[in-house]
């Protein structure tokens, strides 16, 4: 698997809405997935499982990412809800890139097993939000 990055939206509850009308503007194939649907569900409450965790838009070449999760300290703000999303291509890189934009900067969620790989969340000196992610292959 190659280094590719992604815009990942913080759609707030109306990732449903939101991504079936880029869906509609971009045409491919969309995945939605739930909390209630996920291997987190348990680490969710209960009036968060019908909130969708993880949906992908794929179109060609485009591919556009979105949740309805925040961070975890409430809501987020128009123009900070897009982070930049990297699919590392193995666990080395990932823990390269985490240690490079973390430095100077703030560690949202360290690196933690996720679905089928792991996962982590920085946000850097400038204030970007961005997401790693490697899977187990």
């Amino acid at each position: 698997m190659k280094t590719i990055i992604n815009a990942y939206l913080h759609l707030e509850g109306r990732c449903r809405e939101a991504m079936s009308f880029y869906q509609d503007c971009f045409g491919g194939k969309l995945t939605l997935q739930a909390v209630k649907d996920s291997p987190m569900a348990d680490q969710w409450p209960a009036g968060l499982q019908n909130q969708i965790l993880h949906a992908s838009l794929i179109s060609d070449n485009l591919v556009l990412l979105g949740s309805d999760m925040t961070d975890g300290e409430g809501a987020v703000i128009k123009g900070s809800n897009i982070s930049l999303s990297i699919t590392c291509s193995n666990g080395a890189e990932m823990q390269e890139f985490f240690s490079a934009l973390s430095k100077d900067g703030e560690v949202k969620r360290p690196i933690h097993s996720f679905f089928a790989g792991r996962m982590a969340a920085v946000q850097d000196k400038y204030g970007i939000f961005w997401m790693l992610y490697s899977d187990k292959k």
